[in-house]
């Protein structure tokens, strides 16, 4: 017996069996959808302002202050560890929804929810060092897939809970304690790696890319999802790899190995943004996940003002379902589109940038929830679709490893981004703002993104065209 699971342990299929399974229940929190009106309710009795100006920028802020630390230690103490951390933190997080009282212990509930979002790099990237590379696309799929049907679920289910058997929005919150306990108990059958990406590099002479669109799209998140050095990247990636594996990874000085990774993870930064073409892509993608992360964080909040839980039916899970799904299939029907991204790609952010402008604007002007709702499903489903391309145009040309390392230093920026924006509008030590009006800044910043990618966009199709008429016009002159 000992022998067969063993075997089976060293398989692909057994860690991704569990590594789903973990992600299923780890996203499977119907109380999610249904946060304000249970902190403002009888259970906690929070105000507007103090969840919106108090409580909810602690998430930002130790989101970003643990960021690159729990990005380095992942990799260091390669995945499973931080995978373990992160199913504590889930514990940690929806006990004190659920038994904390007051503003102080609902901040240590953001704190720790930090550290929950901060965590979730080492899912997606444990798949690259349990499994072999020809079954990475396949296995990147199911672990993407899991989660979006499990945060499917959980908002349809708590929005059937509430609608029809009337449960009370602790009970959810019971739901979900029970549900990230499976989670974390799952996590310690994971198989502990041998080998991760940098710090326990094995020696290869190849250097995996991710080809395909369900391959990259399982590290951008929530998340819940770009090419440099077009020409050479890979066999330069390859060489430098190989070189770092050979002689600096197998230096007898232990401890000259994270000042060695540091040193190469500069050097392929700084070669990957020299490309124009991913610097705009990865500017995007940080000022849109910028703006989508303070969205999800605060629209829970716009909802309960346009319609107070107390006084009328919600129907925040059927919404935050429809999303999902709708976001989904817009991320996968990309996939069939044929454009010339190069030529069009920036147009393309300027216009769906409009749209989402658009719809905050929606959110902010109408009185209606249901407007309210419309507004959100077409923002959500926009991002998505955009956040699709901008990380296939980005990881297309990348090594697996380089991709990492970029999308981690695009989500630290956006991150940064972020607590500015929380500073400015949200916090009680800045501008205070209310929520209906914070929803107007944000619609602005939209539309100021908008801008900037409609003025690069012209830019480049004008320079196309003038390109094009001095080609065709040689051939003339030289007969």
């Amino acid at each position: 017996m000992d022998c067969l699971r063993t075997s089976s342990s060293h398989s692909w299929i057994y860690p991704t069996v569990i590594l789903c399974l973990f992600g299923f229940f780890s996203m499977m929190r119907p109380s999610e959808p249904f946060l304000i009106p249970y902190l403002s309710g009888p259970d906690k009795n929070l105000t507007t302002t103090e969840m919106t100006n108090e409580i909810f920028p602690v998430w930002t802020y130790s989101y970003l202050v643990l960021l690159l630390p729990v990005f380095i230690l992942t990799d260091y103490v390669r995945y499973k560890p931080v995978i373990l951390l992160q199913g504590i933190s889930f514990i940690i997080t929806w006990l004190l929804l659920l038994f904390g009282q007051g503003v102080k212990a609902m901040q240590a509930v953001e704190f720790f929810y930090g550290m929950v979002t901060a965590t979730e790099v080492a899912y997606f990237a444990y798949i690259y060092s349990v499994v072999s590379p020809e079954h990475y696309q396949k296995v990147s799929s199911y672990c993407r897939g899991i989660t979006l049907v499990a945060y499917t679920t959980a908002s349809v289910l708590a929005q059937l809970l509430v609608s029809l058997a009337k449960i009370s929005y602790f009970y959810l919150n019971v739901i979900s304690l029970a549900s990230v306990s499976v989670a974390f108990l799952v996590s310690l059958f994971l198989p502990m790696p041998k080998k991760s990406m940098f710090f326990h590099a094995k020696p290869s002479k190849e250097v995996q890319k991710p080809t395909s669109m369900d391959a990259v799209l399982n590290e951008s998140h929530e998340k819940e999802a770009f090419g440099c050095g077009e020409k050479n990247s890979t066999s330069e990636t390859a060489t430098t790899l190989e070189n770092l594996d050979d002689g600096q990874l197998s230096d007898p000085k232990p401890e000259n190995v994270p000042l060695k990774v540091f040193v190469q993870w500069f050097q392929d930064l700084k070669e990957c943004y020299s490309s124009k073409r991913l610097l705009y892509w990865s500017l995007w993608w940080a000022l849109s996940t910028a703006g989508f992360n303070q969205i999800l964080n605060y629209v829970q909040v716009l909802w309960d003002y346009k319609a107070p839980s107390q006084n009328s039916s919600i129907y925040n899970g059927a919404v935050e379902a429809i999303a999902t799904f709708g976001g989904a299939v817009a991320a996968f029907a990309v996939g069939y589109v044929k454009v010339n991204w190069d030529l069009l790609g920036e147009l393309a952010l300027a216009i769906f940038s409009v749209v989402n402008a658009s719809s905050l604007f929606l959110m902010h002007y109408t009185a209606n929830i249901w407007a309210c709702y419309a507004g959100y499903l077409i923002f959500k489903s926009s991002y998505m679709l955009l956040i699709t391309i901008a990380v296939f145009q980005i990881a297309v040309n990348l090594s697996v490893e380089r991709y990492a390392l970029v999308f981690g230093i695009n989500t630290f920026i956006a991150l940064v981004i972020q607590t500015i924006i929380t500073v400015i509008v949200v916090d009680q030590r800045g501008l205070n703002l209310p929520i209906g009006t914070q929803f107007l800044v944000y619609g602005s910043y939209f539309a100021v993104i908008a801008g900037i990618f409609l003025i690069r966009s012209l830019y480049i199709i004008f320079s196309a065209r003038c390109q094009k008429e001095v080609q065709s016009s040689a051939p003339s002159q030289n007969s």
